[in-house]
C-alpha cells in the first residue's frame, strides 16, 4: 500500500534555519551562507523520509519563512509598495521577500511588512497575500522548481507541493472595492498551468495541490472555481497525476464538489474530519471511478502515539469498498505542526520514560504512516509492531499519572456566579478612573521586552546549575529594576516588569502546573524564525502554588506607577499546548482556568491593581464551520471570565489579542469582559477596529499602533494617524495606546526608537483634544 506525507518541519530538528535567517538579517552571514543552511535542511529531511520508507516524498514543502508568502513570490502577487525593491536582479529576490515577512527600513526606503494572520486553526502564521481589482499574476520566483531539481540529484523523484489556487485567493485579502477575489482565478490558473508544465517535463510523475479551503464554509461561486480550475488543469495534463490534499476539518457540505474534481486521489484528514470517510465510501461516484483516497490517519498536529487498532479499522473500512491499490496511508496533514524527532529528548528527568513512551513526533510519526501501510495488508494481529503499539496505547489508558479526583470535582462544582465581575463594566470603569488615576490616552506596553543573549544565558546558568537560586534572582531583580526605571523615563503609563524570568509565555505557566510535561527539543515553527517549545498537557491540570506574584509584587515595590501583573489566559494555554486528546477540551481549558483564576485573586491580594490575562488564540482556536462557533465562543468566553471574575471592581483587568478578524465574533469578544482590551492592527492599518465600531464595543481598547513583528521603526507621524483613525471609532476615554504585541524577539535599540515614538504620539494627541476641548 503506497505512503505518502504531505510535508515535514522546516526550521531544522535543532533550529538551524531560525539561527540562519536571524544571522542573516543581522548581516553576520551572506546569502550563500543562508541558502546553505537550508539546502542541508531539505536534503536532511528527504533522506529522513527515505530512509523511513515514504513511497511519495513532498518537495517545496520547505520555506525560508511562510509558505503562502512563498506562493506569492511564485505567481508575481507582490504588492505595488515592494515594486521599487524590482530590478529583475535573481539575488535581490530573497531582500524582496523577506522585506514582504518584515518590512524594508534603509537605503532611505521605509515599507511596511504584509499582514501577517494565523493558518486555519492552528498556531502558525502566514503572510496574508493582497490582491487588486487588476491584479496580474506572472511567474516570478522558481523555487518549486529548483527545489525538485536539487532532490532529483540526490536521486529522489519527489511529489512536488503547491498551495492550490483556489484556497490561495480565498486565504488572500482584497486591498479595493470592486470585486470580489475568487473572480481574479482564470488570470491566476496560466501561471499555475505553467508552473506544472515545467515540472511535468523535469520527470513530476506526482503533484500535490494543498486545498484546505475545501473543509471551509464556502458559498456557491467559490465551490465552482475549484471545479473551474481542476477541469483547467485536468484538460491541460491529462497524464500528470493530481493529488488534491484537504485537511484540518471534514468536508461536510463540499464533499459532492471535492469527489467530482478530475484528478487522480484525494486526501482527507481523518483525525478532524473522519465522518467524511463513511461519506465518501458511500458516493457512488467515487467507487466507480478510479480515483485514490488517501487516508491521513496519523495526526500531524499532536504528539500522542497514533492507535493503530483504530487507524486499520479506517484503512480497512476503506480497502474493502476501494480495493488495496486505491488506498494510500498519510498523516493528517503536513508534519509542520509537529517537533522533529522524539529521539533527541534524552533527559529523563524533563520527560519521562513513561511519558515519553505515549508520544511521537514528525519522524515517528513517518515510521506510522509507513508502518499502517505493512499491516494494513498482513496479519497484524499477531505482529510485534502492533501488539507494541497497543500496549502503549493501554498504557496511556490506564496511567494513575493522568487523573486527579479533586480536580475534576474542582471543575463539576462551577456555577454561572463564578463567571461574573461583581458589577457591570460601566460602574466599573468610573471606580478605575477615581482609584488608578490614569490620563487621558494611557500607555503601557504588552508585556515582555527584548530577551537579550544576556537574560537567556542567565536562564540556562541556572538550569545548568552553575548560578545558584541566589545569583539567579538577584540578576533578575536588576533586570526588573532597570526596565522599570527605563519605562518610567520614557513616561510609559503603565508598566511591566519585562518577564525576564520567563523562557514563553505559555511554556512557563505550565512548567508550575501539574498536568503538564514539557521537552528539551520539541521545537514547532510559529512564524519565520519564531519557534516555540508547547508543552504537553498529558493529565488534570492544578496550580498547587503561585507562578507570578513574587516577581510581580517585586516590580510593583519597585515603582510608584502602576505596574501589570501578566498572565497568559486558559484557551490560549490549552490553543499553544499539545492537548491530551482522552477528555473534552472544554474540561481542560476549565481546569486550566480555575488555576489562573486562583492566581488572579493572589495577584490582587498582592497589591496588583492591573492584571493582564492575554487570549490571543480564542479566535484562532474558532471552529473552522460556523454552525460550530456557538458551542465553542460559549465555553471559551466562559473560560476567560472564570478565569477573571474572582476580583474586586476596582483592579482592572485587560486581556490581549493578535491576529483576530474579530468582525464575525465580536459580540464574544465584548461577551469576555475585560476591562481593557489590546489588539494588533497596526499592519492592517486600523482595519479590525470596524468590528468594534459597528458594534458599539462598550469596553476600554488598545488598538496596536505599531508592528513588532517587523524592525522598522514607524514614525511618530504614522502613529498618530493610527491613533485619529481610531477616535473615529473609540471615545477618546476609552482609547489606550501601546504596541501590538509583546516586545520579547525585538532588539533593544529598535524598541526604545519605537517606544519614543509612541509616547510621543500620545502626548501629542493628548495637547490636542486638550485644545480641542
Amino acid at each position: 500500500m503506497l505512503s505518502h506525507n504531505l510535508g515535514y518541519p522546516r526550521v531544522g530538528s535543532l533550529r538551524e534555519l531560525k539561527k540562519a535567517n536571524e544571522q542573516f538579517w543581522a548581516g553576520t552571514i551572506d546569502r550563500d551562507a543562508l541558502q546553505k543552511t537550508a539546502r542541508k535542511i531539505r536534503h536532511q529531511n528527504w533522506e529522513t523520509q527515505q530512509n523511513a520508507g515514504i513511497g511519495l516524498i513532498p518537495s517545496n514543502d520547505f520555506s525560508l519563512y511562510d509558505h503562502v508568502l512563498d506562493t506569492s513570490l511564485m505567481v508575481g502577487a507582490i504588492p505595488e509598495r515592494y515594486h521599487q525593491l524590482l530590478d529583475g536582479k535573481s539575488n535581490k529576490e530573497l531582500d524582496l521577500y523577506f522585506a514582504m515577512a518584515r518590512g524594508y527600513q534603509k537605503n532611505g526606503l521605509d515599507i511596511n511588512a504584509m499582514e501577517m494572520t494565523k493558518w486555519f486553526d492552528t498556531n502558525y502564521h502566514y503572510l496574508v497575500p493582497e490582491f487588486v481589482k487588476d491584479q496580474k499574476f506572472k511567474r516570478y520566483s522558481e523555487k518549486v522548481l529548483l527545489e525538485f531539481e536539487d532532490a532529483l540529484q540526490k536521486g529522489i523523484l519527489t511529489k512536488p507541493v503547491l498551495l492550490g489556487p483556489v484556497t490561495y485567493l480565498l486565504l488572500g485579502k482584497e486591498k479595493e472595492g470592486g470585486f470580489d477575489r475568487i473572480d481574479l482565478l482564470d488570470s491566476l490558473l496560466p501561471v499555475y498551468i505553467s508552473i506544472l508544465k515545467e515540472l511535468a517535463a523535469r520527470g513530476a510523475e506526482w503533484v500535490q495541490l494543498d486545498e484546505p479551503g475545501l473543509v471551509l464554509d464556502l458559498n456557491e461561486k467559490e465551490k465552482l472555481a475549484f471545479l473551474s480550475a481542476y477541469n483547467q488543469i485536468r484538460e491541460a495534463f491529462p497524464k500528470l497525476r493530481i493529488l488534491v490534499t484537504t485537511y484540518f476539518g471534514p468536508l461536510e457540505d463540499n464533499l459532492a464538489i471535492a469527489t467530482a474534481l478530475p484528478v487522480d486521489a484525494l486526501h482527507l484528514d481523518l483525525t478532524r474530519g473522519a465522518e467524511t470517510l463513511p461519506q465518501i465510501l458511500g458516493e457512488e461516484a467515487f467507487i466507480s471511478s478510479t480515483k485514490k483516497l488517501s487516508l491521513g490517519v496519523v495526526d500531524g498536529r499532536n504528539i500522542w502515539k497514533n492507535d493503530y487498532q483504530k487507524s486499520l479499522e479506517w484503512i480497512q473500512a476503506a480497502v474493502n469498498v476501494l480495493g488495496e491499490e486505491r488506498v494510500l496511508v498519510a498523516p493528517s496533514s503536513s508534519l509542520l505542526h509537529s517537533p522533529y524527532d522524539l529521539e533527541l529528548e534524552k533527559n529523563e528527568a524533563v520527560l519521562t520514560p513513561e511519558i515519553k513512551n505515549w508520544l511521537a513526533f514528525a519522524k515517528q510519526k513517518l515510521n506510522e504512516v509507513t508502518t499502517l501501510a505493512r499491516l494494513a495488508t498482513a496479519d497484524y494481529a499477531i505482529d510485534s509492531a502492533f501488539l507494541d503499539n497497543q500496549k502503549a496505547i493501554t498504557s496511556r489508558r490506564t496511567s494513575a499519572l493522568i487523573h486527579k479526583p479533586a480536580v475534576k470535582a474542582r471543575v463539576s462544582e462551577v456555577r454561572e456566579p463564578d463567571f461574573d465581575r461583581q458589577n457591570a463594566f460601566s460602574i466599573r470603569q468610573a471606580i478605575q478612573l477615581e482609584k488608578l488615576k490614569l490620563p487621558l490616552f494611557p500607555s503601557t506596553t504588552i508585556g515582555s521586552f527584548p530577551q537579550t543573549d544576556e537574560v537567556r544565558q542567565l536562564r540556562a546558568q541556572f538550569k545548568k546549575g552553575t548560578l545558584t537560586l541566589d545569583e539567579y534572582e538577584t540578576r533578575i531583580r536588576e533586570e526588573i529594576v532597570d526596565s522599570l526605571r527605563w519605562q518610567e523615563g520614557l513616561g510609559i503609563d503603565v508598566l511591566v516588569h519585562g518577564e525576564f524570568e520567563r523562557n514563553d509565555m505559555v511554556e512557563y505557566f505550565g512548567e508550575q502546573l501539574s498536568g503538564f510535561v514539557f521537552t528539551q527539543n520539541g521545537w514547532v515553527q510559529s512564524y519565520g524564525s519564531r519557534c516555540v517549545k508547547p508543552p504537553i498537557i498529558y493529565g488534570d491540570v492544578e496550580r498547587e502554588e503561585p507562578m507570578t506574584v513574587k516577581w510581580s509584587a517585586f516590580a510593583q515595590a519597585n515603582s510608584e506607577k502602576l505596574v501589570k501583573g501578566m498572565l497568559t489566559g486558559p484557551v490560549t494555554i490549552l490553543q499553544w499546548s499539545f492537548v491530551r486528546d482522552d477528555q473534552p477540551r472544554k474540561d481542560t481549558t476549565f481546569q486550566i482556568a480555575l488555576a489562573i483564576r486562583d492566581e488572579v485573586v493572589d495577584l490582587e491580594k498582592a497589591g496588583i491593581k492591573v492584571i493582564q490575562i492575554d487570549e490571543p488564540a480564542i479566535r484562532e482556536g474558532l471552529p473552522l464551520r460556523k454552525h460550530a462557533w456557538q458551542s465553542y465562543l460559549k465555553w471559551a468566553v466562559d473560560a476567560f471570565r472564570l478565569s477573571a471574575a474572582g476580583v474586586a471592581d476596582q483592579t482592572q483587568i485587560h486581556t490581549h489579542m493578535c491576529y483576530s478578524e474579530f468582525n464575525d465574533i465580536i459580540d464574544s469578544i465584548a461577551a469576555m469582559d475585560a476591562d481593557v482590551i489590546t489588539i494588533e492592527t497596526s499592519r492592517s492599518q486600523m482595519e479590525l477596529l470596524d468590528a468594534f465600531a459597528q458594534f458599539n464595543y462598550p469596553n476600554e481598547i488598545g488598538p496596536g499602533v505599531y508592528d513588532i513583528h517587523s524592525p522598522r521603526v514607524p514614525t511618530v507621524d504614522e502613529m498618530i494617524l493610527l491613533l485619529e483613525k481610531a477616535l473615529k471609532v473609540i471615545p477618546a476615554r476609552n482609547l489606550w495606546v501601546n504596541p501590538d504585541c509583546g516586545l520579547k524577539t525585538r532588539k533593544w535599540p529598535e524598541t526604545e526608537a519605537a517606544l519614543r515614538n509612541m509616547i510621543s504620539a500620545a502626548n501629542l494627541l493628548r495637547e490636542s483634544v486638550a485644545v480641542a476641548g
